[in-house]
């Protein structure tokens, strides 16, 4: 899968203006930077001139992605090798993003709604699915312990 993405930027420069391999470039890097843990909530549906719109379930999702968008929209474009999604369109859908949502990681329970973006982040790069739900586990039980110390 790797080496499919890397291969992005060769593919545009050899599609020239296609508007389809286009969108459909963006739509696969949007799930590539945004990793398994958000996939299921934020779903990319259409690039429409250089503004990817992606549904998210709720408010609730899309203030949340709104704090990370500069670096999605960083990686999206670093994956592309170009500057070719210019901003990202969060817009509330819950049925769209609800029709992702069988991909989710299924034995995490209400940890998945708690655990900070950043933490989905690295969560992605543990391999082992036992392993990062004990990490997602670990830090929103964490996170919550400095909630309680902070009040």
């Amino acid at each position: 899968m790797d080496n499919f993405i890397k291969s992005f930027p060769a593919i545009l420069r050899v599609a020239g203006d296609s508007l389809e391999v286009r969108e459909a470039s963006a739509i696969a890097a949007w799930k590539h930077a945004a990793g398994e843990g958000l996939r299921a909530h934020a779903v990319p549906i259409k690039l429409q001139s250089e503004t990817l719109i992606v549904s998210v379930a709720d408010a609730v999702w899309q203030k949340q992605l709104g704090a990370m968008l500069a670096q999605l929209l960083f990686r999206v474009n670093e994956i592309l090798g170009q500057p070719l999604v210019k901003f990202i369109d969060l817009q509330v859908d819950p049925l769209m993003a609800n029709r992702a949502g069988s991909s989710a990681p299924q034995n995490l329970g209400s940890v998945d709604n708690e655990v900070p973006l950043e933490l989905w982040a690295a969560a992605n790069a543990i391999a082992d699915k036992e392993l990062r739900q004990a990490f997602l586990s670990a830090a929103v039980m964490q996170t919550k312990r400095l909630e309680k110390q902070n009040k």
